[in-house]
């Protein structure tokens, strides 16, 4: 049967040859139940070799899934927010070894004066969530929040372990690149976006919050593993993320770790650099190759504080040395809350994006997007 067969209502997109098995494991999804409405893009050497889409993006599965629809892609952000940092270093404004606190003094309070950009970036900093109560709809203040991160102390010793920051990591690297650039993360974006169509944001307007599709929550809470008070304070206060706000705030909102909402195309285009020797999918060299290796440099390995998961860092990005990203342990990625991804290997030039609206409770590899990825290499 052919992916663009009826178990994928409005099935429609680019498969370059020899891609067609991608286009299956795609149906194969949709006829199993496990997708209400998806895309799954991928880019290399430049080239987009696959753009697919199906499904719907409503509860009653009246509107199709289209090119213009757009998706939460949670923590896959963190991805975008990586490469944008790394543009920064490129651009010789900002050092992953310096202290957050040479470009940001203020945070050096509480004991931080020390933490580098790179500890930031691949969770060191002991900084997973908030102890103190607040009002969850507090996280859609930047002002309010940024000024907390600066006065908090560290929940463990920064540089001894990873334990993932859930959503602050996002926080401190957007005041990062607005200090040295005075652009806004979902300004720089738009800047890349826009010229290139691609539909990826940080905070949407009201034009664009009406191709957002409907995102089912998932059926059962993540595993977390064995409790502590690191993954409390990340995940299971009730301030640990944004709450008590209106859908349209929260998506107009800025809140780079988590609430990025983009198609599968502008994902896997806007990481390409990494993977494209530094120039993106028109050609444009963006990236020096040493912010690249820096980039992708192991920054700690072991296991993770607050994600059950053995983990391996670098600045922004996992290593995928649990092959949750594909079968290439030399490539790098991240997983959204609900099952996007983004893929980013080097060595073949290559990145990938799945982006979809019925959520799971996988932190990480989920099934569908380890199918459709594993389908992709199997064609290299």
């Amino acid at each position: 049967m052919s992916w663009t067969d009826a178990a994928v209502p409005n099935a429609a997109g680019i498969l370059r040859t020899p891609f067609a098995p991608v286009g299956d494991a795609f149906a194969e999804n949709f006829r199993n139940d496990l997708e209400l409405g998806a895309s799954f893009a991928a880019f290399k050497n430049g080239e987009m070799i696959v753009n697919i889409r199906g499904g719907f993006v409503d509860r009653k599965k009246e509107h199709p899934w289209t090119d213009d629809t757009i998706a939460c892609i949670y923590s896959s952000g963190k991805a975008v927010m990586s490469f944008l940092i790394a543009r920064a270093v490129s651009d010789g404004v900002l050092e992953y070894d310096k202290p957050v606190a040479a470009f940001w003094p203020e945070f050096g309070a509480g004991g931080k004066t020390e933490i580098t950009i790179a500890q930031m970036l691949s969770h060191q900093g002991g900084m997973a969530g908030f102890k103190e109560e607040m009002p969850p709809e507090s996280w859609l203040d930047w002002d309010l929040i940024t000024k907390k991160i600066a006065a908090m102390e560290p929940l463990w010793k920064p540089g001894s372990a990873s334990g993932y920051h859930p959503q602050i990591v996002g926080y401190i690297a957007g005041e990062l690149v607005q200090r040295v650039t005075g652009k806004t993360a979902g300004a720089l974006i738009r800047e890349i976006t826009e010229p290139n169509d691609l539909s990826l944001f940080c905070g949407l307007g009201e034009t664009d919050m009406a191709r957002t599709s409907y995102m089912p929550k998932p059926p059962k809470a993540p595993d977390l593993g064995v409790m502590n008070e690191f993954k409390k304070y990340a995940f299971l206060k009730p301030w640990s993320a944004p709450a008590r706000v209106s859908r349209e705030g929260w998506m107009a909102a800025e809140i780079p770790a988590s609430n990025m909402h983009s198609s599968a195309r502008a994902l896997a285009a806007i990481v390409h650099p990494f993977a494209n020797d530094g120039a993106d999918t028109g050609g444009k060299r963006v990236l020096e190759q040493s912010a690249i290796d820096a980039a992708l440099k192991e920054r700690v390995c072991g296991d993770d504080l607050v994600l059950p998961f053995r983990l391996s860092w670098a600045a922004g990005m996992m290593r995928n040395i649990n092959r949750h990203f594909g079968p290439n342990e030399n490539a790098y990625g991240h997983a959204g809350f609900g099952g996007s991804c983004v893929v980013v290997d080097p060595e073949n030039n290559l990145t990938i994006a799945y982006v979809m609206n019925k959520m799971s409770p996988y932190l990480v590899g989920d099934p569908r997007a380890v199918h459709l990825v594993d389908a992709l290499y199997d064609c290299l």
